[in-house]
């Protein structure tokens, strides 16, 4: 059954619309530089994710601990498999946790490497590829970038109609709980944000920790089906409701499965 949209979605889906809205800009910016083959080199690239990223991390109110962009194989000339990637102040990957400073990710870009990580086989990487949409990723430990529970949200880059990379962010999981929890509470009753995979990205209820999984194919195929800011009422009465176009949704009522 199709039901009215809940109002608090408007909400949870502006906490990631402004996570997303710096992407979409850089996206902007970064299809029309590598328009031009002569600007796809390593250090044009670098210069330029720097210069647009750093100031979504001095931002006030930013969850951003991430940002930059991963360039399909093979794109840019002088580095075959690149990351251009920054990582933020509040960022403590790599440095025991805490406080650093703004700093570009050290990748291994070697895929003669044993400890080179083919990208492409993520699905930060996979999903905007196969639909040619923004997509979340997450909640999962981060091992690349953070060391953290994380929520990653990348934008396929388009050029001339092919994939040249993704832009994207990271979020810690713990600061979206923090802002997202007191509207999920407005409901007064249990509610859970889930991604397309039915994990528990936050929840109001005490036994679905963030990262479990609904094992329920009627909330899976739900989420997965509706459009954005549909909602539905399951035939038991639980209702899942498209946060947006995040590949988010929310679910009312009893969610322990």
């Amino acid at each position: 059954m199709i039901a009215p949209t809940l109002p608090q979605v408007a909400d949870i889906s502006a906490v990631f619309g402004a996570v997303f809205a710096p992407i979409a800009e850089w996206n902007s910016v970064l299809a029309t530089e590598l328009a031009d083959p002569a600007a796809r080199t390593r250090r044009h690239v670098d210069d330029i994710v720097e210069h647009l990223v750093r100031p979504e991390f001095a931002r006030a109110g930013s969850l951003v601990v991430g940002a930059g962009f991963v360039a399909a194989p093979q794109v840019i000339v002088d580095a075959p498999w690149h990351l251009a990637w920054w990582l933020g102040d509040a960022n403590g990957f790599a440095i025991g946790g805490g406080r650093g400073t703004v700093r570009r990710l050290e990748a291994v870009e070697d895929p003669a490497s044993e400890s080179f990580r083919d990208h492409t086989t993520l699905e930060w990487w996979r999903v905007p590829e196969r639909t040619g949409r923004r997509h979340i990723t997450g909640p999962y430990v981060d091992y690349l970038c953070t060391d953290d529970y994380t929520l990653t949200l990348t934008d396929p880059v388009v050029v001339d109609g092919r994939l040249v990379g993704v832009v994207g962010a990271d979020v810690y999981v713990t600061d979206a709980e923090r802002v997202l929890l007191a509207t999920l509470r407005r409901l007064g009753d249990e509610a859970s944000l889930v991604n397309a995979s039915g994990r528990i990205v936050v929840s109001t209820d005490p036994r679905l920790a963030t990262g479990a999984l609904l094992r329920d194919p009627a909330v899976t195929d739900a989420v997965r089906e509706l459009a954005p800011d549909a909602s539905v009422v399951l035939p038991d009465g639980r209702r899942v409701t498209a946060c947006g176009d995040t590949s988010l949704a929310l679910i009312t009522g009893a969610t322990t499965r």
